[in-house]
């Protein structure tokens, strides 16, 4: 099973235009990847960059505002998809459009809905091709990217592969706008800080995303146990190559051997976090050793105007964020609970501040 995410720099020209040879090349590499035996999912951006000319909006400075941009996702998506059909019916293949919204991995019925309908279309033939939800989805609620949504699909329909396609041969030692002596990394063992401060920050002013949330969606996928490959979509015959393992197609960025479940996978990287809590080094210790829970006692502080459920990030007395979890008590009711014995906290109050089952280790 294989993943392909393309994203809109990629498919469309600097006025916005869809370039329908972009989509044609990689749907012909669909195509050859699924005769060698691969089911294949593909997560595709550019709705919003097939609207804006549509709307006569092309040649203008990107909306900002979250309606306006809604209403251009809503106009370009038939667009969008119609050029998808076309290229994939070239090789008698048929397009399934799937719309995600982050819901569909937070909540559980929904989570097995998407799994099952994406599980039936690769059954049945088809090729579903994925989007975010951006005409209906609440700016407060939405993934924001792509890339993301490729390696949460990934973990979804239990790929082998992930290959993020993009205008870059892949993560590079340094920005190749400032220094010219920049190479390609081939392979990536571990996503750590380090990386990910190397990665950047956003890409192009018409995509949504750049190598940074190629890099986090690389660390969802290996935190899943997916191998990701990081490469450029206009290098021939990239998917082909990027499955195969051919050298020197792009980064490669390994699986971790120890993979999460849906469940943490979603606490760790598909919600927002909404405030963090500071502990001590005895209960950052602890739950880095893990099996237990944060109490009250180990807790010197927390930030953030966040409710009980809500997900938080725990950091050491160092201030470095070492772990994420859900908060049983709202910020208040963390704030007020800092430092106190299980034994000394008022009737209905929880013993825990974050459960064992709802918290996962980021380091290591």
């Amino acid at each position: 099973m294989v993943v392909a995410k393309i994203g809109t720099s990629s498919i469309t020209d600097d006025h916005g235009e869809i370039v329908r040879e972009a989509i044609e090349k990689l749907c012909a590499d669909v195509a050859e990847v699924r005769r060698r035996g691969h089911q294949v999912v593909v997560v595709t951006s550019g709705a919003i960059g097939a609207g804006l000319p549509a709307l006569g909006l092309g040649g203008e400075a990107r909306p900002r505002d979250p309606v306006t941009l809604q209403a251009v996702s809503a106009v370009g998506q038939s667009r969008l998809m119609r050029v998808y059909d076309d290229a994939l019916a070239g090789h008698d293949l048929v397009a399934g459009q799937v719309l995600i919204a982050p819901l569909d991995f937070v909540d559980r019925r929904q989570y097995l809905h998407a799994r099952g309908t994406l599980e039936r279309l690769l059954e049945l033939g088809v090729v579903p091709v994925v989007n975010e939800n951006d005409a209906l989805a609440d700016d407060e609620i939405r993934f924001g990217d792509n890339d993301r949504i490729a390696a949460l699909v990934a973990h979804l329909v239990g790929a082998e592969t992930l290959v993020l396609l993009t205008d870059t041969a892949g993560v590079l030692t340094a920005d190749p706008r400032l220094d010219e002596d920049a190479s390609l990394i081939e392979e990536i063992v571990e996503v750590d800080h380090e990386l990910e401060a190397l990665a950047g920050g956003a890409g192009s002013a018409r995509g949504s995303g750049g190598m940074s949330t190629k890099v986090a969606a690389a660390k969802i996928a290996s935190w899943s146990g997916v191998r990701t490959v990081i490469a450029a979509a206009a290098r021939e015959h990239v998917l082909v190559d990027a499955v195969a393992g051919v050298a020197g197609v792009g980064t490669v960025v390994h699986p971790r051997s120890a993979r999460l479940g849906s469940r943490k996978l979603w606490i760790a990287f598909a919600v927002g976090s909404r405030g963090t809590i500071s502990v001590d080094e005895g209960a950052r210790r602890a739950l880095l050793r893990g099996g237990t829970s944060l109490l009250a006692a180990g807790v010197t502080g927390a930030t953030g105007d966040f409710d009980a459920d809500d997900a938080v990030e725990l950091a050491g007395p160092d201030g470095v964020v070492f772990a994420k979890g859900l908060s049983r008590l709202d910020g208040d009711g963390v704030r007020q609970s800092a430092g106190r014995r299980s034994a000394d906290l008022p009737d209905g109050v929880p013993a825990w501040v974050v459960h064992r089952d709802d918290l996962v280790v980021l380091e290591g």
